[in-house]
């Protein structure tokens, strides 16, 4: 097993989370009890532990012209998955909130787009046209 992270998140409900991720995302369950379950995203262990109400309040940022959320977490994943995900958000009508391609013709060039997921967070979604260039300055 290569490095993959884990991260632990509260939720608002343990069967919403879990369908959200494993329906509409593509990600399967791990381990699960009534008040927390693990949700593995493409390698990734995301845990969501059941929660009273929360609010995060970011600011938003501007990269490229595009309005982005500043508090989300993500995933790189290849293209042909990237457009499953994107194409399974637009067929259950979730609301997306950019599409779009970045750093067009310079290092790091990647198409990404944003999802709400059940608790409020955003999620993000990114292929990079070379995978090399993650990191790359």
């Amino acid at each position: 097993m290569g490095a993959s992270f884990h991260m632990s998140l509260p939720c608002l409900s343990i069967k919403s989370t879990e369908n959200f991720y494993v329906e509409n995302m593509g990600a399967s369950l791990g381990r699960k009890t009534q008040s927390w379950v693990d949700i593995n995203l493409f390698g990734n262990q995301i845990t969501f532990i059941k929660a009273e109400k929360f609010n995060f309040n970011s600011p938003n940022y501007v990269f490229e012209g595009k309005i982005l959320p500043s508090f989300h977490f993500g995933v790189i994943v290849e293209l042909k998955d990237w457009e499953r995900i994107y194409e399974t958000c637009k067929q259950q009508k979730l609301d997306l909130v950019t599409d779009s391609k970045f750093l067009e013709g310079k290092t790091g060039e990647h198409v990404s787009f944003f999802v709400k997921d059940p608790n409020d967070y955003m999620v993000e979604f990114k292929s990079f046209k070379n995978s090399e260039s993650v990191f790359k300055k």
